[in-house]
């Protein structure tokens, strides 16, 4: 029997959307066992507060998506249904998921910024209208779309076979946020670097740009693969995205902890501890 060009083409992408998956859930496993030693010890001899409840859903919330993602590639065609609720619940729990890497570096901004309450309530009132704008966009959008799977036989997975123009705003709001606090963020090390000599703020400086820096390059590559590519090629980064930036997020704060701990006694590197930062989260 044979395909058209189409049905070849959209079953390439599913595979490659496989595949991809299948990257995802190893590079999460292997960056977990990788720091196994060093997050159990965070877990154990940290205290608790808000801050390492962030971290701990923020680490564990990519296992239930690549879970799901696997589950959606390796669906049977015939369950068309499920795989179109899975694909709706996914791409949810992705929005959702890039939310708390993001609270991270709120916080980080806020404690730069000497806890300034105005900044404060500005940046997490900005977070707040994109988050509910970027939610909106996918239930209208990806909700009522229709799903297709492969009609070559053995090819599984589902994808969306009617793209809407503006599944990129999203990213694009993500790209306006993470731009906004990298902004933020050179302009309060411009102002206090020459009063701030210590080590661990230079670390934390030193992380946000390179969180922000690969959370821009991220969104501004799905934003074109949602523009320009078709079948399931426009949204292969998307689950990429969202769990690199958890496990960056999550790394760079455990690093942080670990300088802060091993330089308890050492007041260059007690400019911005982690009980200020511990004390700050959500605070207004």
């Amino acid at each position: 029997m044979e395909y058209s060009s189409d049905d070849v083409a959209a079953a390439q992408s599913l595979q490659f959307s496989t595949y991809m998956c299948i990257s995802m859930a190893a590079f999460w496993t292997y960056d977990y066992v990788c720091s196994l030693h060093e997050e159990w010890t965070f877990l154990l001899r940290s205290n608790w507060n808000k801050l390492k409840g962030l971290y701990i859903v923020t680490r564990y919330l990519p296992f239930m998506l690549l879970a799901m993602l696997l589950y959606v590639n390796f669906i049977p065609n015939e369950n068309l249904h499920t795989c179109r609720v899975l694909s709706i619940i996914n791409a949810v729990l992705g929005m959702v998921l890039v939310i708390f890497p993001e609270c991270f570096f709120i916080v980080r901004t806020y404690v730069l910024w000497n806890k300034n309450r105005t900044l404060l309530a500005a940046t997490l009132s900005t977070a707040f209208t994109f988050m509910v704008a970027s939610l909106s966009i996918i239930f209208t959008t990806v909700v009522p779309a229709a799903y297709s799977t492969s009609a070559i036989p053995g090819i599984t997975g589902c994808y969306l076979s009617s793209t809407s123009s503006l599944l990129f705003i999203p990213f694009l709001l993500l790209f306006v946020f993470e731009l906004g606090l990298m902004i933020l963020t050179l302009i309060r090390a411009i102002q206090s670097w020459r009063m701030n000599s210590g080590h661990l703020y230079d670390v934390l400086v030193n992380h946000n740009i390179f969180y922000y820096a690969c959370g821009l390059l991220f969104s501004v590559i799905n934003i074109f693969t949602l523009l320009l590519l078709q079948y399931s090629y426009h949204s292969m980064l998307h689950n990429f995205q969202f769990v690199i930036l958890a496990i960056l997020a999550t790394r760079m704060h455990l690093h942080l902890w670990q300088m802060n701990r091993h330089a308890r006694g050492s007041s260059a590197f007690m400019r911005i501890p982690m009980s200020e930062m511990s004390s700050t989260v959500f605070m207004a």
